[in-house]
């Protein structure tokens, strides 16, 4: 049997619940949520002379639940219009439509009793054969299937999403007794291909994979912070981007998550897994028990292990809680020599081994901290998991983790890893020891552009399966290297297609690059037949080298600076107009020049999490590798007979002079920066680059042709400029923008008109790029766009003056 998801029915709308109705709209699914009938009026139904019989009252629990999710930040929804998607009702009068479903996700509170009677009233309505998985995080499955009939046994299974569902990528799958491999093979390639999900089969364990590792690691360190004699800033600093990990780190991930939510999962932990050589592990510390009492919770509290106080003068600052005296004081910095010797080591694996070797505190740290993390979870296979590779991915998609458990390890050392393990008082796991003795010395090898781990039963290395629909870089990069230099590597994806990696600091545009990108068509128009570009660094690319514009700049090398800018600009048309077809695939950020050459390809294949946009304002300047050229060419395409021509124009200024950025890819159709029809969203990025490669093939067996320039663009020049010289006065008259963002609006708005022409005319691309290029350089010799340029540089965010 073919099975197809078109219909969900999500029971419980809380966080979790609205969540994962939000995110199967995001694919598109249409999502009937229910939850629970209020028992009594609120204050404002009975003002209103509401009764418990009107549908609004009997359907409020569900409709508040879902509209404080749609209202949260970050947005669980790709698009403000996908909440369309979701049909609410309560348990009682809709319950029946659950007959209607593909698949019946409940999402109750954690409470095995009160699960079982809403199983008991779905299996009334379900219909055979319609999946049905419970989001749990820690109950076992086998208790919640318990005297089910046989076909709800076949077809049920647990589903764990982790919080929040659209983005953290873990999506663990744990089968009970009777689960059919049918429904856990469906269940996994959905997870994978369609929900965008790392999907991983876990076993019927206390917190499954994830929150078993995960929850071990955070307490593991709230009992190191105590016995090291170390502040929370200490642990923040040690334990975030340094090694791979969110921003947020330690404590400040616990507030935003919500203490009370990790001492649930950790006490669960503490009952239910007695035989668990780190047992004592999960007892919560003394300061974790007061934080409780006080119902110091994070963010949900106001309060945590940080606390976000207004001073006098309105402005707010950070406290930290000394977790000695268990008062909130001012931040303390923190310094650590080993951590000044990783500043130069951009790749995140290369650090471990300095970390580890620190002779400093930071040093103990490392030392203490991996050996444990390497100990334990050494010992759970194969207590919950056979595949050790299941264990990095649970850790990876579910916290964020740059690098799994293992991975780390072997970025040490295996060999290495053991010594240290040993010196601070822990032992591997037998096997280990007997994957050494095997001959290999390693968890993952890479062989012919796959991934390899080794397999504990057959004591070799075995292909991670699933990666036949991936482009993995990190393991082609040097075999199928075409071209390098500084700023890039040219790959050979195969059947004939090319792809650019940007591999620059945060991935941005420099001369080197742009070098590369020639460099890649060059050799693409000569012996292949066509070009992706693709990286899988954090972001897409951050934009243009604002360094080496500021210090053109600075240096008054104008010469120089128009010939860059031109560079730029003539590479941006080489993408649109080469001989071959070309495919950028974006993701995470793609703002300025990233944008701007997204806007040049044949085609986007973009991942949903992709926010791009043009946002040259906020450095003083306009988009001029053609970002303004091309967005006034969108707005004349879109000019229709009888249309009001400068309203879709003055929608495209406006694109750039708010710098809008999309919050979705899905979103980056609203202001033409993606073009229905023409652009393609990838909700896996593990897939993306596949399916950019596959499109470009697609597009060269297709007959591509080469585009010929445009040279009939139209611009409606006075009328349209007057319109917006007099929206930036008001603008500026009413302190909505300042002097000199009125200037850079006024150039901007220069360009889009195509220039003060007594009427509205047709010209040239190449028209547009000198007038974009010259109030670019007009703007490089302001001192208030130097001022931007350098606080970008100096604070990583933009200056309004």
């Amino acid at each position: 049997m073919k099975r197809r998801i078109n219909k969900v029915a999500v029971i419980g709308s809380g966080i979790m619940g609205s969540g994962i109705a939000c995110h199967f709209a995001n694919i598109g699914v249409e999502v009937l949520l229910l939850d629970i009938v209020p028992r009594e009026l609120n204050e404002k139904e009975k003002k209103k002379g509401l009764t418990l019989e009107d549908k609004e009252v009997r359907n409020r629990v569900v409709n508040e639940s879902l509209q404080s999710s749609l209202k949260s930040k970050p947005s669980p929804i790709y698009h403000k219009d996908f909440a369309n998607r979701i049909k609410t009702g309560n348990l009682e009068d809709d319950i029946s439509k659950v007959s209607e479903v593909d698949w019946i996700i409940e999402v109750v509170v954690e409470k095995l009793d009160i699960k079982k009677k809403v199983f008991d009233d779905l299996e009334k309505h379900r219909k055979e054969g319609t999946l049905i998985t419970s989001n749990t995080s820690g109950i076992p499955i086998k208790y919640m299937s318990e005297g089910r009939s046989e076909d709800f046994q076949k077809h049920f299974c647990g589903t764990h999403f982790f919080n929040p569902p659209r983005y953290l990528r873990l999506f663990e799958i744990i089968p009970g007794p009777k689960t059919s491999e049918e429904t856990l093979d469906f269940l996994h390639m959905y997870g994978e291909k369609f929900l965008g999900k790392n999907s991983v089969v876990a076993k019927d364990t206390p917190a499954f994979i994830g929150n078993r590792i995960g929850i071990f690691s955070i307490m593991s360190l709230f009992h190191t912070v105590k016995d090291m004699d170390m502040t929370i800033e200490e642990v923040d600093k040690l334990t975030g981007p340094v090694i791979g990990r969110q921003k947020s780190a330690t404590f400040r991930t616990v507030d935003v998550v919500g203490l009370d939510t990790l001492v649930h999962v950790a006490n669960g932990l503490y009952e239910n897994v007695p035989d668990d050589e780190q047992h004592e592990l999960f007892k919560l510390p003394d300061f974790i028990e007061t934080m409780m009492e006080k119902e110091w919770l994070g963010s949900k509290s106001g309060q945590g292990f940080y606390k976000k106080i207004k001073k006098e003068d309105g402005s707010s600052e950070i406290k930290s809680l000394d977790l000695e005296t268990m008062e909130y004081r001012d931040r303390k910095s923190a310094k650590f020599d080993t951590l000044e010797q990783t500043k130069t080591i951009d790749k995140v694996e290369d650090r471990f081994e300095v970390l580890i070797n620190g002779k400093d505190k930071a040093g103990d740290f490392y030392r203490k901290n991996f050996s444990a993390l390497f100990a334990y979870v050494s010992n759970r296979i194969p207590e919950i998991s056979d595949e050790l590779y299941k264990i990095d991915d649970g850790m990876k998609a579910g916290f964020g983790w740059e690098h799994g458990p293992f991975q780390i390890w072997d970025a040490i050392g295996v060999k290495k890893g053991i010594e240290m393990m040993k010196a601070e008082g822990y032992e591997p796991a037998a096997w280990v020891n007997e994957m050494l003795e095997s001959g290999n010395e390693s968890f993952y090898t890479v062989k012919e552009g796959n991934t390899y781990y080794y397999s504990i039963p057959d004591k070799k290395q075995a292909k991670i399966p699933g990666q036949d629909a991936f482009i993995i870089l990190d393991n082609i990069r040097e075999s199928k290297e075409v071209f390098k230099n500084s700023g890039v590597v040219v790959e050979d994806l195969g059947d004939g297609i090319l792809n650019v990696e940007f591999r620059s600091k945060m991935n941005s545009i420099g001369g080197d690059v742009l070098d590369g990108i020639n460099k890649a068509i060059d050799i693409a128009e000569k012996d292949y037949q066509g070009l992706v570009v693709a990286n899988d660094g954090k972001n897409f690319s951050v934009g243009a080298n604002i360094g080496m514009i500021f210090m053109m700049a600075v240096e008054q090398e104008y010469d120089e600076l128009n010939m860059a800018i031109k560079y730029f600009q003539d590479t941006m048309m080489r993408m649109r107009y080469s001989s071959i077809p070309t495919v950028a695939a974006p993701h995470n950020m793609a703002l300025g020049g990233g944008c701007e050459l997204s806007l040049h390809a044949d085609k986007v294949v973009a991942h949903a999490e992709t926010y791009i946009g043009l946002v040259e304002f906020g450095v003083g300047v306009i988009p001029g590798g053609g970002g303004s050229k091309e967005m006034t060419v969108r707005a004349s395409e879109t000019f229709e007979k009888d249309d009001v021509e400068l309203n879709r124009l003055r929608e495209h200024f406006l694109t750039i002079g708010m710098a809008k950025v999309s919050t979705s890819a899905y979103e980056a159709f609203d202001t033409n920066i993606l073009q229905k029809g023409k652009d393609v969203i990838v909700v896996n990025k593990d897939r993306q680059l596949a399916i950019a490669k596959k499109h470009a093939l697609l597009m060269a067996e297709n007959g591509y042709t080469k585009p010929i320039q445009r040279s009939n663009i139209k611009v409606l020049g006075k009328q349209a400029l007057g319109a917006f010289y007099v929206g930036t006065d008001q603008m500026n008259a009413g302190n909505y923008i300042s002097d000199h963002d009125k200037k850079i609006a006024n150039k901007l708005a220069y360009v889009m008109a195509g220039g003060d022409l007594s009427e509205a005319s047709y010209v040239s691309e190449q028209y547009l790029l000198d007038l974009e290029r010259e109030a670019f350089l007009s703007l490089t010799g302001e001192r208030k766009t130097l001022e931007r340029l350098q606080h970008m540089l100096k604070k990583g965010k933009p200056l309004r003056n």
